[in-house]
């Protein structure tokens, strides 16, 4: 990231089993392992990732902040997961946290500006957020931004 830049704030909706594949591999993917919106990140950019389930299809509601990291790449890469699938990654570097409960954090986040509809925001997949909502979720999960 070039000194210019502000580092942004993000938030990616997955499944806690894709999260952790993720934090095992120091990585994320997006949008189905697309690379365009995961070229809008950048070295220094943060990133928590939101998971609505324990599960891509058929897991339980978890409805969490479940990791959070720093992006550690310039760019994205891309890896053969099958002879068809070649999804796009970004390095992440993961930060030492606890699951934090969205439904706790509802009130506090300007993001979601219709409190009843609150999950609708998270179905955008990966999304920018500003520094005091992403604070509010980092503080929740005990990580400090600084």
């Amino acid at each position: 990231m070039g000194d210019d830049r502000a580092a942004r704030y993000w938030i990616n909706t997955v499944s806690l089993d894709h999260v952790r594949a993720g934090v095992s591999g120091g990585f994320t993917q997006a949008d189905h392992g697309k690379d365009t919106r995961l070229r809008h990140l950048a070295r220094g950019d943060w990133l928590v990732f939101y998971s609505p389930r324990s599960a891509m299809k058929r897991g339980e509601p978890l409805q969490q902040f479940t990791a959070i990291g720093t992006i550690d790449a310039d760019e994205p890469f891309q890896v053969a997961m099958s002879p068809t699938f070649h999804p796009w990654r970004l390095a992440v570097n993961f930060h030492d946290n606890r699951p934090a409960d969205a439904r706790s954090l509802i009130d506090d986040l300007d993001f979601i500006s219709d409190k009843r509809r609150w999950g609708f925001p998270f179905r955008r997949g990966l999304f920018s957020v500003e520094r005091s909502d992403f604070a509010q979720i980092a503080i929740a999960m005990g990580v400090d931004l600084d």
